[in-house]
């Protein structure tokens, strides 16, 4: 039987599948049926009773009410959470924070239990099943955490185990009923990767923020406590600890409702913000400032206002656990206001700083080395830190990514010796220039790791906080980010790229993890070329040049660039809606709301703008009836993208009535329908959209298969490998690994990889390389490869800057390419094109030559493909 228990104390729903008679989820051993190394969670109208010692902290007892509601939601009758020293049960769950726990603190020192393995450490828990651990209990698992939180992700394993995952609400996946349930294990957990793992809710306005203040706290009318009780939630089950609240101007700010911090403390969660929030000040809200009254936000003219703001939030707020965000920027997303010289900013920020870092110690009376603090050098200030602003070496600084992906910069040595640290500022959803990605989640899980692996190989392993928009259609997202923070070793580029296959079927069944892998294969290679979000081919806040929609630079003519793209959207579509019907129906919300939803807008915004454009042309070329049915399918696409979105608001009775909605921004158009043209009088007849054999033939021009290349270690010794899981057609060659020393990229004689070339009849062929576009790790270094075509090199160097046009094109195409020219001596059978390892981590995604005939396309001809590479 399935459940899906919507009452705020047992609110559980997820699937455990069952497949023998036990099973083990890594630490927790579960069996459904008598193992005398367990204990008997529940069965037969027999519960275990859940434990907590009274003195200890109340996120312990908050997670041991939740094991049990979800123990009761999988089939347990009277199970509950106990706060008593003096159990009376034969079989229990014990659980306790050293040092806080009674019940803990004896087993130790009655020899019972030894907790040296995580006393100390740091959100740690271990487990162990003990006889007769204390009076009135015969056989308990013993759950002992080294402070509050390792305790409740102990407790909160054993929910997961049993089939109740962090998703249970957030991603309406039921749970299966159990007759009988017996846990056990002996296990101790490692401290985690990253000391502080959080989430920012950013950009609300139309998704978050209409759900939460129309339909599930609407008696408030905002986003408020019985929300963020929810988030926080998750977040623990989640095993992360960090939460930046939403903060935009259309949202009360976090602090104006009294009750949120304190829901965040129960939960055991740490409250940190934004870059532009400094000591937990939401600027943008004008609860928190009014320029009317309290002036102008500059630090030169109106500090004595901007600390007084200041103390009173740390009054306030500065007894709980909190990350503070130091210096300043301007109002919400804005650069400081006062125009003064870049030096006269950092001595600005310095004075700023020093002002704060006095009433941090003042107000929670500790040392300031104790406390935690992050500087975020984001926009403009990075310029002004890397004009010489002096950041405290205790304060963690939080490296950000350009907001698509692409880390601007990682610690060098020398920061690599601050005390304070790094962490890192990811995006999986973003509002700005060039182009707003608001809608859903196509941030390869892959490029994720490659970047988030560059910063913690350089020691950002303090911070880290994913911009995570409105929380869904997030989720396969977020999982990934989590789990990578919590044991990041686990991971490298395989694991992670087939990581969400496996989850999702973890989740709706093993079969199926073939169909996943395909599906989010294709998913993330196609919009890792154009987003859906970008399929417009508009920039906002841009010249008028480049506002306004256009028709895409996907070719119907050459390569079936257009077509195959269709071709491949609707198959992935396809293949969703075949998982899906083949799912029981309790299961169905969940698998669209975590996969459908998403490849299904994806395909349907493609093919809007793809219509469009085939539209134009056709008519152009004088096929009224042929653009007069492509107008049709534009209009189809475009009310197949309201329906979509209509169920999604309509799924479970309105349960995420205001969520879904094509964020629009501040001035985004690719929500719109493009402008189409319609004949009258000149009917309708069938596209032919299929993919042709003449189309996609080559002539005078070859893709280079990048797989099948000879590696030459050489000199430097680099190693060099395919990546699969990002580039255009859905691998790249990587050319070292970013923290390996720098090579000369003109050195024939260092690592390289060589492809063979045909002979040619030309004098010169054309090469163009196409590479990820990657930022220069740090200070003085560069983003160099050599290429080669027999014994002459060419230096290949991405050289841009922040939102100029060269950077702008690059983001919205994932993509940088450079044309190089290379003379061909004509009596060679063969030749030999060389990529030479310079800076390493550059990864180059697609090469193509051509010595008279490429035709005009947005990537070009496709790359040759081998069996197991993207075949289907």
């Amino acid at each position: 039987m399935l459940h899906r228990i919507s009452s705020p104390k047992r609110i559980i729903a997820w699937i455990i599948l069952i497949c023998c008679a036990m099973t083990v989820n890594a630490q927790v051993e579960v069996s459904h049926s008598k193992n005398n190394r367990m204990i008997k969670l529940f069965g037969n109208g027999e519960s275990a009773a859940v434990v907590v010692s009274p003195e200890d902290f109340i996120t312990v007892k908050k997670a041991a009410q939740l094991l049990a509601g979800d123990m009761t939601a999988t089939g347990a009758e009277n199970a509950e959470a106990v706060i008593t020293d003096s159990p009376e049960s034969r079989h229990a769950v014990i659980a306790g924070t050293i040092g806080h726990s009674r019940l803990i603190d004896d087993m130790a020192r009655r020899g019972k239990l030894d907790t040296n393995a995580v006393a100390g450490g740091y959100e740690q828990y271990m487990l162990s099943v003990i006889e007769n651990p204390v009076d009135g209990v015969e056989k308990a698992l013993v759950i002992a955490g080294s402070d509050r939180r390792g305790t409740a992700y102990g407790l909160l394993s054993i929910s997961e185990s049993i089939g109740v995952s962090p998703w249970y609400w957030w991603a309406d996946i039921p749970v299966k009923e159990q007759k009988e349930v017996w846990v056990g294990g002996n296990y101790v957990s490692q401290m985690p990767s990253i000391k502080y793992r959080g989430f920012f809710i950013n950009d609300e306005d139309w998704g978050l923020k209409p759900w939460s203040s129309h339909n599930y706290e609407r008696e408030l009318g905002d986003i408020g406590p019985k929300t963020y009780a929810r988030v926080c939630e998750l977040l623990l089950r989640l095993q992360a600890n960090m939460l930046a609240p939403a903060m935009h101007t259309c949202t009360g700010a976090f602090y104006s409702h009294p009750e949120s911090k304190l829901v965040a403390d129960t939960f055991g969660i740490i409250i940190t913000t934004s870059h532009c929030e400094p000591l937990l000040l939401n600027n943008a809200a004008l609860s928190e400032w009014d320029s009317r009254h309290d002036g102008n936000w500059d630090y030169l003219t109106n500090s004595k206002t901007i600390r007084g703001k200041w103390e009173n939030r740390l009054n306030e707020a500065a007894s709980f656990e909190n990350i503070y965000t130091m210096a300043m920027r301007g109002v919400h997303d804005a650069g400081l206001v006062n125009e003064i010289p870049a030096d006269k900013k950092a001595t600005l920020l310095q004075q700023v700083i020093s002002d704060q870092r006095d009433m941090l110690a003042r107000h929670t009376g500790k040392p300031i080395t104790e406390i935690p603090q992050i500087f975020v050098p984001y926009k403009e200030t990075m310029d002004i830190y890397e004009y010489g602003l002096k950041v405290p070496d205790d304060i963690t600084i939080v490296w950000v990514d350009d907001n698509y992906g692409y880390f601007k910069k990682v610690s060098n040595e020398n920061e690599r010796k601050r005390s304070g640290g790094a962490g890192v500022y990811y995006h999986l959803s973003y509002l700005g220039a060039p182009h707003d990605y608001l809608w859903i989640c196509t941030t390869p899980p892959v490029l994720m790791y490659e970047e988030l692996k560059k910063a913690y190989d350089t020691g950002a392993d303090r911070y880290w906080l994913l911009n995570v928009g409105d929380i869904k259609p997030m989720e396969l997202g977020i999982q990934t980010f989590f789990e990578m923070a919590r044991d990041f070793n686990r991971f490298d580029a395989k694991t992670a790229n087939e990581h969400q296959a496996k989850y999702l079927s973890s989740v709706f069944g093993q079969r199926y993890e073939r169909d996943f892998k395909v599906i989010l294969d294709h998913y993330y290679r196609l919009a890792w070329s154009r987003k859906p979000e970008f399929m417009g081919f508009e920039c906002e806040w841009d010249d008028a040049a480049h506002t306004g929609l256009r028709d895409t630079e996907f070719s119907f003519d050459n390569y079936n660039e257009a077509q195959r793209r269709l071709a491949d959207y609707r198959m992935i579509s396809d293949m969703t809606d075949s998982v899906m019907h083949s799912l029981e129906p309790g299961y169905r919300e969940a698998f669209f709301e975590m996969l459908a939803f998403p490849v299904k807008s994806a395909y349907q915004m493609n093919r809007k703008f793809l219509m469009a454009q085939l539209n134009h042309e056709l008519l152009a070329s004088g096929d009224a009836a042929g653009a007069n049915r492509a107008a049709r399918e534009t209009d189809i696409a475009y009310d197949s993208i309201q329906t979509l979105m209509n169920e999604y608001n309509s799924l479970l009775d309105g349960k995420w009535r205001g969520m879904m909605s094509i964020p629009t921004g501040w001035c985004a158009l690719y929500q719109n329908k493009p402008a189409t043209t319609v004949t009258a009088g000149a009917g309708e007849k069938e596209l032919d959209i299929t993919l042709s054999d003449n189309a996609g033939f080559t002539d005078r021009c070859m893709v280079i298969d990048l797989t099948d290349y000879e590696f030459v270690a050489g000199a430097s010794e680099h190693n060099i490998n395919i990546v699969e899981g990002i580039g255009y057609d859905g691998h790249v060659i990587k050319l070292g690994e970013a923290t390996e020393p720098v090579a000369d990229a003109t050195d024939l004689s260092g690592a390289k990889a060589v492809y063979t070339l045909p002979a040619f009849v030309a004098d010169s062929i054309d090469v163009y390389v196409d590479a990820v576009p990657l930022w220069p790790l740090h200070d003085g270094r560069s983003t160099r490869i050599g290429v080669a075509v027999d014994d002459s090199v060419k230096v290949f160097e991405n050289i841009f800057k922040e939102y100029s046009r060269e950077w702008k094109d690059q983001v919205l195409r994932n993509g940088v390419v450079k044309h190089f020219r290379f003379a061909i001596d004509k009596s060679k059978t063969s030749h030999k094109l060389s990529l030479i390892c310079g800076d390493p981590g550059m990864m180059v995604q697609k090469i193509i030559v051509d010595w008279g005939g490429l035709k005009k396309s947005y990537i070009g001809p496709a790359a040759p493909v081998k069996t197991g590479v993207m075949s289907e």
